[in-house]
């Protein structure tokens, strides 16, 4: 998702993906399905890159390890991101009521796709890849419906939100909500799509993120 994103944002502006176990050529390796380990281990990982202005951008999933992973650098007296970016994810005191970690294969799928449209049908029709899938999305769903947001004080560093007009499961009205977690300032912003609405709105999407950062380079 993120390989092309150098491509449309100012030189200055490096892009660093961070790639979790279980993804590509992490496939063998057994996924975290706790978001506290997950996030202790990045900051582990990544105190050493940190002496220069760095931002966080989180996509779903991701933008609660990007939450996490900034209050986690906080405790630790780590330097900490110059801003947040976070998208298609509700704010993180709001808690999921309607879990779905837990439901038979076949419950599961539906109700992925039903909330996300994310699931690729090649998946679904494919057996064998849909088995070395699974476990991986589970593990996913488990981080998020696991989460217990804990209160702290809010972050210190603006923060920008996003989502996806079409998105029928993250809704502005729960993503409005960031802004009680910053002291700075906070936007939101909803672009076109669904709740993987950065596939088709890139651009306008890495507008804002260049916009915001131009003052750090």
């Amino acid at each position: 998702m993120y390989h092309t994103w150098s491509n449309y944002l100012p030189a200055d502006i490096e892009v660093c993906p961070i790639q979790l176990p279980g993804r590509e050529n992490r496939l063998q390796e057994a996924p975290f399905n706790r978001l506290l380990p997950l996030v202790e281990t990045l900051a582990s990982v990544l105190r050493p890159y940190l002496n220069i202005p760095f931002a966080f951008f989180g996509h779903s999933m991701g933008a609660l390890i990007s939450f996490e992973l900034a209050r986690q650098l906080r405790r630790q007296g780590d330097p900490t991101p110059v801003h947040l970016f976070v998208s298609s994810r509700p704010a993180p005191q709001i808690p999921d009521l309607d879990p779905i970690h837990q439901l038979p294969q076949h419950s599961f799928l539906a109700e992925l796709q039903r909330r996300y449209n994310g699931v690729p049908n090649i998946l679904i029709q494919n057996t064998e890849m849909l088995q070395l899938f699974l476990p991986i999305m589970r593990a996913d769903m488990t981080i998020c419906e696991t989460y217990a947001y804990i209160d702290e004080a809010a972050l210190n560093l603006p923060i920008s939100a996003f989502g996806g007009l079409q998105d029928h499961h993250v809704s502005q009205d729960d993503i409005i909500f960031w802004r009680h977690q910053t002291s700075e300032t906070f936007t939101l912003q909803m672009l076109n799509g669904d709740h993987f609405f950065l596939r088709d709105a890139r651009i306008p999407l890495l507008n804002v993120i260049a916009e915001e950062l131009i003052q750090f380079l």
